[in-house]
């Protein structure tokens, strides 16, 4: 008798997980489905997605912070909502596979021969550039220059550019609107004393109308997850309070979380330590941990969990950046811990960081160290 319920809390606790592991790839699949076109500029997405979130934070039970889930702000931003032609040597090429519009660039359509300035760089004329990379990778800009430029792949087209058809559509939003979602589950005993988790549920949206960069690891994979947190701490309510912001505007200059840290809905000196989730889809190789080195106790504690528990295969070491929305929160004195894993594919910035290529490999035991590591910082 004793076996079989050693057997079934096993298997009770295992099925569980798997079942995280399936709300975590739905959310995943959701996010970055056409849908959300990119959680960014163009067709609401960003709106959308924030909607969606904001209703999730609703079903599985975490109160708002403030009078509802949103936290509004505005940002200037560069979008591409239309035309987005581009012919080399008279043959039209497919936008994000072959070539990529700088995100600066303003509207143009002109058809012209093409001067050569070294083996990567062509002009044809002051108002336009054409670049030859190995990798097309994309942004987010908040100001338009003067000159379009067209980055072209290498790899997919190999011949010598001669000509250049382009008819590309751009239009600059001075106030776009953007919100954080904010969403708490109150601490039993220590309501005042919070864990705050974050991630930016922001991508870079769509080029054209017809294409558009999905993000599933930067960063559907890292609102998922806090998702999947959110679900845990909801059902299981912890002596402190536990936070969860989902971020806007981090692909455009970490905006959404400068703008958190300037207008705080709760005080920041109540945060008794921060997560912040980015990039978390892969791990073959591992994770690292931004500010281990500023905070050198707690990443002692993390590191002695995960090897107590076998999880993360390596965790490695890295001091203060300002490559996430941690950053600002660390500078007005928030202890804050950047995770990300590393290892697997290695899509970034552009169309082929999709769901269906993205492993997941340590989402179940990076979910354990969190869970294992919050209890004992809130001990």
């Amino acid at each position: 008798m004793k076996n079989l319920l050693m057997l079934y809390i096993v298997f009770s606790s295992s099925f569980c997980f798997a079942q995280d592991s399936t709300y975590v790839r739905k959310m995943v699949n959701t996010l970055t489905s056409k849908t959300f076109w990119g959680r960014g500029y163009t067709k609401e997405g960003m709106a959308k997605a924030a909607d969606f979130i904001s209703s999730e934070y609703k079903r599985l039970g975490l109160s708002p912070v403030g009078e509802n889930y949103k936290q509004t702000f505005n940002y200037p931003v560069n979008t591409f909502p239309g035309k987005m032609l581009v012919e080399i040597n008279r043959k039209k090429l497919v936008p994000g596979k072959d070539f990529i519009v700088n995100n600066e660039s303003p509207s143009l359509k002109k058809n012209v021969k093409l001067d050569k300035i070294d083996s990567a760089n062509y002009t044809g004329g002051q108002d336009l550039q054409l670049i030859l990379k190995d990798k097309l990778t994309w942004s987010v800009a908040s100001e338009v220059s003067g000159v379009t430029k067209i980055e072209i792949n290498k790899k997919t087209f190999t011949e010598i550019p001669k000509t250049i058809n382009v008819a590309i559509e751009s239009k600059f939003i001075n106030s776009f609107k953007a919100s954080n979602i904010c969403g708490i589950v109150k601490g039993t005993k220590y309501p005042d004393s919070i864990l705050m988790i974050t991630a930016h549920y922001d991508h870079l949206g769509g080029m054209g109308a017809d294409t558009y960069f999905p993000g599933a690891n930067d960063n559907a994979a890292g609102v998922a997850t806090l998702l999947s947190l959110a679900q845990y701490y909801a059902a299981n309510p912890q002596p402190c309070s536990v936070g969860f912001i989902c971020f806007a505007g981090e692909e455009a200059g970490l905006i959404g979380s400068k703008y958190f840290v300037e207008n705080p809905l709760v005080s920041l000196s109540k945060i008794k330590l921060l997560i912040n989730l980015d990039l978390v889809g892969t791990g073959e190789s591992g994770m690292t941990v931004v500010n281990a080195s500023v905070y050198p106790k707690a990443f002692a504690v993390l590191n002695k969990i995960n090897a107590e528990q076998k999880l993360i295969s390596k965790i490695n070491s890295r001091g203060k950046a300002a490559n996430s929305d941690h950053y600002f929160f660390t500078e007005k004195g928030v202890p804050a811990f950047f995770m990300y894993t590393q290892g697997g594919i290695t899509a970034y910035h552009d169309t082929f960081d999709k769901p269906d290529t993205l492993p997941l490999t340590a989402y179940q035991n990076l979910f354990k160290l969190i869970v294992s590591f919050n209890k004992k910082i809130m001990e």
